[in-house]
């Protein structure tokens, strides 16, 4: 629950900024569509740096580091609350993602370590309990914010959960120790930076006008070049910074491969839904924050049956049952109009937050079932980079359907929305395949003892 409370910070905030954009595109005199950078600048900064995290963890210990990252986001948490511009806050949202970037991945590799195998799906089931009630319950908190105070609060108030958090870490968390990671890998940093740089600008400008099409084609080329250059270097490098030979891995493959596409309805939902009710419906933010409270109850539901369900079908038809459950979740706001009754969007929300919670508790553990000890630090950390890109691919694909159903007058409307759901659902159903791939006896051995899963 200590290591818990970064992640609760991360996505709180990300889910609360998502539910007040329409007011500060009123506030900064600019539109949602493109304020929206302002989150993925931080999961852009966040997946730049964290395949320092690992090395760094290593080095210094995880808990230290985990420490002082915390302080620098609670630091670009104080500059984005202070911001005064479009400008200045994008600024501190990239303080925040360089805190991000140390802090989440780090509480991730701290817990899988501590954690017998027999008992990790328990344990990351109780971790990534506030990371789901975090962005769930972002919304409701920022609409009420903006109607009580103001949206500087939304960052303001990570100050006492940051210090809370670093308080229960300096209390309950055992130091551990590793063995020296070795001469930190600049080429491979350097190379992997480069290429998210490029992928995620593409990804955020292409058909948007903000970039011509030779821009765009040179963004496309240097992306590819960059990427292939990193890929030959860690396939070469004794330890490199992203250690691309864990893929050969078929359980942590389609965690990583099916968890980024389901990823793409975790990050867009939290966009769309907020603009959906506030600019499409005319809600105000405090009733479509109630509202999105209906995905936190479908979660918290998830929790108390997710590892029970992992044990009775096992994690191949586990994934594959929630997977094609949450796509239909996620296509299902395409129909929702002003006559959509209020119970059906709030039962939409709950089976929604229910599968997705569901999938990734099985998703997450099964990431680390055949990866060894010795190799969690390096499978955490390429987790945790490929986690965040497509998180801000998720964000990136809704924009750009959004803007692309808009033309040229900008204005969204409730059937501007339709397509972002629909193409959304699509994506997640793509996860299917991925895991119908896998062994049936995938993850076995984290279901043999009955009782570590069902406490």
């Amino acid at each position: 629950m200590a290591m818990a409370s970064a992640l609760f910070m991360d996505l709180l905030d990300t889910s609360a900024l998502g539910a007040a954009l329409p007011t500060l595109a009123r506030q900064f005199h600019t539109t949602p569509l493109q304020l929206k950078f302002a989150l993925t600048a931080y999961l852009m900064t966040m997946a730049v740096f964290v395949p320092a995290s690992g090395w760094l963890a290593d080095r210094f210990g995880p808990r230290r580091v985990f420490v002082n990252a915390v302080k620098i986001y609670l630091l670009g948490s104080l500059c984005c609350g202070l911001s005064t511009s479009v400008t200045t806050l994008v600024a501190a949202r990239v303080l925040q993602g360089i805190g991000g970037a140390m802090m989440t991945p780090v509480a991730r590799l701290i817990v899988v370590a501590t954690t017998p195998r027999e008992r990790l799906v328990h344990a990351m089931n109780a971790f990534t309990m506030p990371a789901v009630v975090g962005p769930l319950l972002g919304p409701p908190l920022a609409g009420l914010l903006l109607e009580v105070a103001n949206w500087r609060w939304i960052f303001f108030i990570n100050l006492p959960v940051g210090l809370v958090g670093i308080f229960a870490v300096l209390r309950f968390v055992p130091r551990l120790r590793h063995v020296h990671p070795g001469r930190f890998d600049w080429i491979g940093f350097v190379l992997a930076a480069l290429t998210i740089m490029t992928v995620v600008t593409l990804s955020e400008t292409v058909g948007t006008g903000l970039l011509s099409v030779k821009g765009q084609i040179i963004l496309l080329v240097a992306g590819l070049t960059f990427g292939t250059a990193f890929v030959l270097h860690a396939l070469r490098t004794a330890v490199p910074m992203l250690d691309l030979r864990l893929l050969s891995k078929s359980t942590y493959r389609a965690s990583m491969i099916g968890g980024s596409l389901m990823r793409f309805s975790i990050s867009a939902m939290p966009f769309l839904l907020p603009l959906l009710f506030q600019i499409g419906l005319g809600w105000s933010p405090v009733r479509a924050g109630l509202v999105m409270t209906g995905m936190m109850l479908g979660s918290i539901l998830a929790r108390f049956g997710g590892t029970f369900a992992i044990r009775l079908v096992g994690f191949r038809k586990a994934l594959v049952v929630t997977a094609f459950f949450t796509a239909g979740a996620t296509m299902i706001p395409a129909a929702f109009r002003d006559s959509t009754s209020a119970i059906f969007i709030v039962t939409t929300l709950i089976a929604g937050g229910f599968f997705r919670a569901a999938h990734f508790v099985a998703s997450s553990a099964l990431a680390f079932a055949d990866v060894a000890p010795e190799d969690v630090s390096r499978a955490s950390t390429l987790s945790a980079v490929i986690q965040q890109i497509s998180l801000g691919f998720g964000i990136s694909l809704a924009g750009l359907t959004l803007y692309i159903s808009a033309g040229e007058t900008g204005r969204l409307t409730v059937s501007n929305f339709t397509w972002s759901f629909v193409v959304l659902g699509a994506v997640t159903l793509l996860s299917i395949p991925v895991y119908l791939g896998l062994d049936r006896n995938a993850g076995a051995s984290m279901r043999d003892r009955r009782e570590s899963l069902i406490r």
